[in-house]
């Protein structure tokens, strides 16, 4: 099954189903460490930026990516 068809399923979903899905997905995206490719991009982006906040936001993020929660 692809990722456009379980999103298809999802909207046809009552909305306390699409709920559970969401919150599903948000504590998916909270725990799961990052594959190599995209920290990788994480870093990339890290280096090039010459905004300090962006760079503090992408350590937090590569940090967060590599460990997980």
């Amino acid at each position: 099954m692809t990722a456009t068809a379980v999103i298809e399923e999802i909207k046809h979903l009552p909305p306390a189903e699409q709920s559970r899905v969401i919150q599903f997905a948000m504590e998916l995206a909270r725990t799961r460490r990052l594959a190599g490719d995209e920290l990788a991009t994480l870093a990339q982006r890290m280096v090039e930026s010459d905004d300090p906040a962006e760079v503090e936001k992408l350590k937090s993020a590569l940090t967060h990516g590599f460990y997980g929660n």
